[in-house]
């Protein structure tokens, strides 16, 4: 199969589309200076996404914890780390404002205009473990023009479970070549080849910030390695 036989492309939305880090931390850096509290938010937002969301994504894929949405992971963690970096204080519907912070994602700079110019060609669609309010929220903060909200809400299962991709290409009425994963993270794109889908791999060097390591070397399994969205949108043909 070559990926001239793609129809359409399913994105991975965190840290692909949109940088969650530096939105997650103006937000709550905004709460707590309105509180008065000082503190180290760019530690705060990476143990909400990786401590809570990731974590919490892991114990439900090794069947540790029933499936829950993206939301309720998000609120556990945050009211864990509220105390814990001063501002046990904040009350309800305070909490649950600051909770929607992950529906009021800023965008990378090419991703509504590569994400129009790819849509010209093919089918766009999430493909994400967020839920479906946040992620159509998400997309009318943004500005993201999706043709299907996919996600792992809807197919029952978190990525990376075979079972979410599946699900996907079912739901798009496509066979599995048909479809191309579009993500900056290698597992997800692993795993959906897995599937049978075809992979495009978009590095976002700036997702994790200064204190990970991300290892952003292409596999030479995946089907297309590009800089950006409008580099992906020239490499599939799109005008």
């Amino acid at each position: 199969m070559t990926i001239s036989a793609v129809r359409a492309l399913t994105f991975d939305v965190f840290g692909t589309v949109v940088d969650w880090r530096s939105s997650v931390i103006a937000q709550v850096e905004a709460v707590a200076t309105a509180a008065g509290v000082t503190g180290d938010w760019a530690a705060f937002a990476d143990e909400w996404r990786y401590d809570g969301y990731i974590a919490g994504i892991g114990r439900v894929v090794r069947g540790e914890a029933p499936m829950v949405t993206t939301d309720v992971l998000h609120r556990a963690k945050l009211d864990e780390l509220l105390p814990r970096y001063g501002l046990a204080a904040l009350a309800e519907p305070a909490r649950d404002n600051l909770n929607r912070a992950w529906h009021r994602l800023e965008p990378w700079p090419d991703s509504v205009a590569g994400l129009a110019r790819l849509r010209t060609g093919y089918i766009v669609s999430t493909l994400s473990n967020g839920n479906v309010s946040l992620l159509v929220n998400m997309a009318r903060h943004a500005g993201l023009t999706w043709d299907c909200i996919l996600s792992a809400e809807i197919t029952g299962a978190f990525k990376p479970s075979p079972r979410c991709y599946g699900e996907a290409v079912r739901l798009l009425g496509l066979e599995p070549h048909e479809v191309m994963m579009v993500a900056a993270h290698k597992n997800d794109l692993l795993a959906a080849a897995k599937s049978g889908l075809r992979t495009a791999f978009v590095p976002r060097p700036l997702e994790a910030g200064p204190n990970r390591t991300v290892d952003l070397t292409p596999d030479p399994s995946f089907d297309v390695v590009a800089n950006d969205f409008h580099d992906l949108a020239t490499r599939l043909g799109c005008a």
